[in-house]
């Protein structure tokens, strides 16, 4: 158990400094979900936001946004691994005094410490941009969100312990990755589209997620309906 509890700190803490100091990863990864809630939040309010009439078209997608930055930041933890493979540095894992339990499980939970901060992060930006979240609200998000981020880094790890190129695992990610985002109600109700998306997005685990946070920012409550 000792062996399995260090694997698990070395490889965590190894992740996350690895994210923390490369800067470009930092900028990018806050970046991009902006640039979402620019573009859609404010480009497309008069286009889409009449599908979300009963409320304001931003408040709608940034906890759609949100859950879209814990996807892409847990699924894509993966490429640490076919990276370190490629390098020898997984056979130098893997051969130490370290237990390969806690070695899978630390490169889950670092990067969904990270997927975490960056949610968390965005949340507390909530405020700037008009949408009301209070500290319980927080406070229920927070086991919403570490569960989405273990359960995605989970995924993206699996994924990767297949590939043997950082090339192929993109190719694999961006054809999963996209489907998942935009099947999961993150820019647009899941209830107004065809019925066979709809059946897609009722099979799209991150729709739930997307759904419990989005719930959880218009109610502040939670309830099983989807869409």
């Amino acid at each position: 158990m000792v062996e399995v509890y260090r694997g698990l700190w070395v490889i965590a803490y190894r992740e996350i400094l690895r994210f923390v100091s490369e800067r470009s990863r930092v900028l990018s990864s806050f970046g991009m979900p902006l640039l979402f809630l620019v573009i859609f939040g404010a480009g497309f309010n008069r286009v889409i936001g009449s599908l979300t009439a009963e409320v304001d078209f931003v408040k709608f997608i940034y906890p759609g946004i949100v859950a879209m930055t814990v996807l892409m930041t847990s699924v894509f933890s993966g490429l640490s691994v076919v990276w370190d493979r490629e390098f020898g540095f997984l056979k130098e894992v893997l051969v130490a005094p370290l237990s390969r339990t806690g070695v899978v499980m630390g490169k889950a939970v670092g990067t969904g410490v990270v997927a975490l901060c960056q949610g968390l992060i965005l949340l507390v930006l909530a405020p700037v941009l008009g949408v009301s979240l209070t500290p319980l609200m927080l406070l229920k998000l927070l086991p919403l969100l570490v569960i989405l981020s273990l359960s995605l880094s989970g995924l993206g790890l699996i994924i990767a312990a297949r590939m043997h190129s950082q090339q192929g695992f993109h190719m694999v990610m961006q054809l999963l990755v996209f489907p998942l985002i935009f099947l999961s109600g993150v820019f647009f109700p899941v209830n107004n589209v065809p019925q066979w998306l709809e059946v897609i997005s009722k099979v799209n685990p991150v729709t739930y997620g997307v759904d419990a946070i989005r719930q959880l920012f218009l109610t502040e409550e939670l309830s099983g309906a989807v869409g």
